[in-house]
């Protein structure tokens, strides 16, 4: 599994990985109906957000000590590991204040069961917060793993367009990436 830390098209920095966008896998029995509505709600969050989640919960799989992360090259690898070391902390001081909140909400939207029908609120809040608290561990996983920063050409490319005032050739740069990492759909993850 490859990381990659990039800036997408807001030019804010991304970190995803290179295992594709996939359902949440949480199992329960007991009110099926429920949970599949909430995970397909959970879905439709942007894929740049999805991927993001996705890729701090993949990172709780890893047992190496250090973890490769490929970027465009453009930083020098001073300014490029403060500037990693500053993207996770406001995730991970992010991750903790969405926590908190969906913690205070979670007892609230269980008074919604006194409606009929299933607590859709309920459970799409619960998979959300389960989808955070899995990042939120990968970000702290991450977080104490050594870097190894890895360039790439097509990032590089890709950044340079980006930055440039006319703002040619994003497909190209994009479909090159696609095609050196065999990636699919990155447009969801570096586009609005």
């Amino acid at each position: 599994m490859k990381f990659f830390f990039v800036l997408d098209h807001s030019r804010k920095y991304r970190f995803f990985s290179s295992e594709p966008i996939q359902n949440i896998q949480v199992k329960f029995t007991r009110l099926e109906k429920l949970w599949v509505e909430a995970k397909r709600r959970l879905m439709l969050l942007p894929g740049r957000i999805l991927a993001q989640e996705q890729a701090f919960a993949r990172a709780l799989k890893l047992n190496e000590d250090s973890m490769e992360i490929i970027h465009s090259g453009r930083l020098d690898e001073k300014r490029l590991k403060i500037k990693f070391f500053l993207f996770l902390q406001k995730q991970r001081t992010k991750h903790i204040l969405l926590l908190i909140g969906e913690a205070i909400l979670l007892p609230l939207s269980g008074l919604l069961a006194l409606l009929p029908g299933p607590n859709i609120f309920f459970g799409v809040l619960a998979l959300i917060m389960f989808t955070h608290w899995q990042a939120f561990k990968g970000i702290n996983k991450v977080a104490r793993k050594k870097h190894q920063f890895v360039t790439s050409q097509a990032l590089d490319e890709w950044e340079q367009v980006l930055l440039s005032p006319e703002e040619k050739n994003l497909d190209a740069a994009l479909e090159k990436i696609e095609e050196e990492y065999t990636l699919k759909d990155l447009n969801k993850i570096l586009f609005k």
